[in-house]
């Protein structure tokens, strides 16, 4: 038999992944799952996947691991089962050899065997508790390189990268207390005050 699963019956997340593998959703994510943990996804040839975890390990702050699957599964057992990583986002930036390739929308031509996936948190999973704090999160915000070198593994290492916000002083504060409450999705800001400090 064929089992069927209503779309009333899914949970958001669920809901979110479809309409993405179903490419009737193609654009950002910010904000599909409000309230739901988000992740980043990178994904790396086995022989790199050591590498990789000893330099998350090094680099909690930047990089926390929610989640690390088996070489060549592409299914989040543990934070999404049934997800299929190499289909469920909207658009995925290809690096070979330390050059960016093309954006893809799905992983299905390109996924290998010896694939390691890693689900990195992201601090866009506490928007929707900064929103409900009165702490604005759609606007006022960039990605930015710092100078802040990371701890090196292996054959990676670099600056961290990190989100700037734009927040009266009052937001800062508020914005603190209630990032501090996920850890696992960057925590508490590196900084708060003059970026060139």
């Amino acid at each position: 038999g064929q089992a069927v699963t209503s779309a009333s019956a899914l949970t958001v997340p669920q809901a979110a992944r479809l309409a993405i593998r179903n490419k009737r959703h193609t654009g950002t994510t910010r904000g599909l799952a409000m309230g739901f943990v988000q992740c980043n996804l990178v994904i790396v040839p086995r022989t790199l996947a050591y590498d990789l975890l000893l330099y998350c390990q090094r680099n909690q702050k930047a990089c926390p691991v929610l989640e690390v699957t088996d070489p060549g599964d592409p299914e989040p057992k543990q934070l999404a089962p049934g997800a299929d990583l190499r289909t469920d986002l909207p658009r995925y930036a290809v690096y070979c050899d330390g050059a960016r390739q093309p954006d893809v929308t799905d992983l299905d031509g390109l996924w290998r065997d010896d694939f390691v996936a890693f689900l990195i948190g992201s601090g866009i999973t506490f928007d929707a508790a900064l929103e409900r704090a009165g702490v604005p999160t759609d606007r006022h915000r960039w990605v930015v390189r710092s100078r802040l070198p990371t701890v090196p593994a292996g054959r990676l290492r670099g600056d961290m990268v990190a989100t700037m916000r734009w927040l009266t002083p009052q937001q800062a504060v508020i914005a603190t207390q209630v990032s501090a409450r996920f850890p696992f999705n960057h925590g508490a800001p590196i900084h708060i005050g003059d970026p060139a400090a």
